[in-house]
């Protein structure tokens, strides 16, 4: 797998979303091309990860009302027992 290149600091930066493009860019070149190269066609590649993208996403949000509302029971419970 190649290599992606870790921001230039931790804190957030102007340019930060532009250095995470240019970081994950040749892992995605190379994606597509060991893609391509077992049969996928472009168009197919473009469908398969746009639906992987959005079901990340969805995990993501569903992952944060999972989290927050464990806040909130825990935090009844920290009230309840006091």
């Amino acid at each position: 797998m190649t290599a992606i290149d870790p921001p230039r600091n931790q804190d957030d930066y102007p340019d930060r979303d532009v250095d995470c493009e240019q970081a994950l860019e040749p892992a995605l070149h190379v994606l597509l091309a060991d893609a391509y190269a077992c049969g996928w066609s472009p168009a197919e590649v473009r469908r398969a990860m746009r639906k992987l993208l959005l079901a990340h996403r969805m995990t993501d949000v569903e992952n944060a009302k999972v989290e927050a509302a464990l806040a909130i029971l825990r935090a009844a419970e920290r009230a309840r027992t006091r």
